[in-house]
This record gives C-alpha cells, sequence and structure tokens, in this order.
C-alpha cells in the first residue's frame, strides 16, 4: 500500500477553505467531505483535512490554538519551478490567505515561498533543484 499523509487542520469556515485551496489546485474529495470535515488533496498521496472547530474538537482535549497568533507547524510542498511558487503565492493572496507571513528565501538552487491559509495556517511551496541535491551512498 502506498504511504499517504493526511495534514489534520481546524477551520473556522469550511466554504471559504475549499474556496482558498481549490484556488491553489487542490481538489475536493467527496468521500472523507461532509458538514464537518472538507477533504482536500493536493496529489495521490498527499491531503489535507480540514475540520470545523466541533469537528476538531472530539480529536484531542488540547486548546486550540489561534494559528494567526502562533506556529506550529508549516507544511512544505515542492513545486515543479520557481514561477509556479510565484503563481501559487500570488494565487493564495487572491484567494482569501497571506502571501509570505515568512521572509522569502532565495537561496539560488532552492527558492521558497510561504502563504498562510485563511485560518492562518502556514504552507511552504517551494522549488529545488534536482542537480543541487546530492547523491545519496
Amino acid at each position: 500500500m502506498a504511504r499517504m499523509i493526511f495534514v489534520n487542520l481546524p477551520s473556522s469556515d469550511l466554504g471559504r477553505t475549499e474556496r482558498f485551496y481549490s484556488a491553489l489546485g487542490w481538489t475536493k474529495n467527496q468521500h472523507f467531505s461532509d458538514e464537518t470535515a472538507l477533504c482536500m488533496m493536493w496529489s495521490d498521496a498527499i491531503y489535507a483535512m480540514l475540520l470545523t472547530h466541533d469537528k476538531w474538537r472530539t480529536f484531542t482535549s488540547r486548546t486550540l490554538p489561534n494559528a494567526h497568533n502562533s506556529c506550529q507547524v508549516m507544511t512544505a510542498l515542492n513545486q515543479e519551478d520557481r514561477q509556479t511558487v510565484d503563481r501559487l503565492t500570488e494565487a493564495a493572496a487572491g484567494a482569501g490567505g497571506t502571501p509570505d507571513p515568512n521572509p522569502v528565501q532565495d537561496l539560488g538552487f532552492m527558492y521558497s515561498r510561504s502563504v498562510a491559509d485563511p485560518d492562518g495556517h502556514i504552507w511552504e511551496l517551494f522549488w529545488m533543484d534536482p542537480a543541487a541535491v546530492p547523491p545519496q551512498d
């Protein structure tokens, strides 16, 4: 069985959240979506599960953080080129997200920008030159 990742995040408005992720090219998975949860697919192996606050609280008794004020995780997604990083960052801004909540990084062989979704969750969009990656022993 292929390995997959499901990133679970709280959402204050599933409709707004769906519009944001759709603008970035994510696809809704109807099978795992309902009035309390929205499943958005980045690829066949990467999913974001966006949960209403009430649904989120059924998974943990920990305090629901305000991602606009704190950051516990930044999830990085590799892009095919620098232009795609820029295009998706601009799409995020146009869809209610925040572009570049962290400084842009341009190291020549790697380029990254970040976006925050409407609830403040940060996604790093990056490109790295595959030729610059050292071979594995």
